[in-house]
């Protein structure tokens, strides 16, 4: 992930001791301009990460229905998920404070009220989505990632698909081989500018 990493804080910190220091940023997505708030001590400070931008121009249109952004940082995908109409709610999820408040700010400045920004605990349990975007934070470590996707992956509806962008030179080779022993079906579908878009299902049984 090329986000920016100031003093010696991570994006992915419950607390960010970094100063604030907001800064403005846009991006396009389903023919719509949004400009968001970025912070220091959240991820992809000051632009739109490169990944994200790669996921956002890769997926299909989402399904109808509930959607999942999974570490939602300044809530770039939760907002793109928002734009199309037959999507909602939106569930955003950091454990990131400032990235909460942020993707909060930003979904309510660009008109979109079916965001819901959560920390991960308080989503509701009954929820199933049709619909994962995610640029995972791969740097949390392999086993804290493995236990964040296991966590939430296995929501998707029967019908319903996940979408996640991670940088080949980061494991996105290894991360597929180990959904696919996990039993999703794990599709690559977009492969550019050093990242892969892996499309994730449940197995079809029978």
């Amino acid at each position: 992930m090329s986000h920016e990493s100031e003093a010696s804080d991570h994006y992915f910190s419950g607390d960010p001791k970094v100063a604030s220091k907001p800064r403005e940023t846009s991006f396009t997505h389903n023919g719509r301009l949004f400009t968001i708030t970025t912070d220091r001590g959240v991820f992809a400070y000051g632009s739109v990460d490169l990944g994200t931008q790669v996921l956002l121009d890769s997926v299909p249109e989402p399904s109808p229905g509930p959607a999942l952004d999974i570490g939602c940082g300044t809530g770039t995908i939760a907002i793109a998920l928002a734009s199309h109409q037959s999507v909602g709610p939106v569930y955003a999820i950091d454990t990131n404070a400032r990235a909460i408040e942020l993707t909060r700010s930003n979904a309510h400045a660009n008109n979109l009220t079916d965001v819901k920004v959560f920390l991960p605990d308080d989503v509701p349990n009954d929820v199933e989505f049709a619909t994962i975007w995610s640029n995972p934070p791969i740097r949390i470590g392999k086993e804290a990632l493995h236990a964040l996707l296991m966590r939430w992956l296995p929501r998707l509806s029967v019908s319903g698909a996940g979408w996640l962008v991670v940088q080949r030179n980061l494991g996105a080779d290894s991360l597929q081989r180990w959904l696919q022993d996990q039993g999703f079906d794990v599709e690559r579908t977009a492969s550019r500018k050093g990242f892969r878009v892996l499309r994730v299902t449940q197995a079809r049984r029978g």
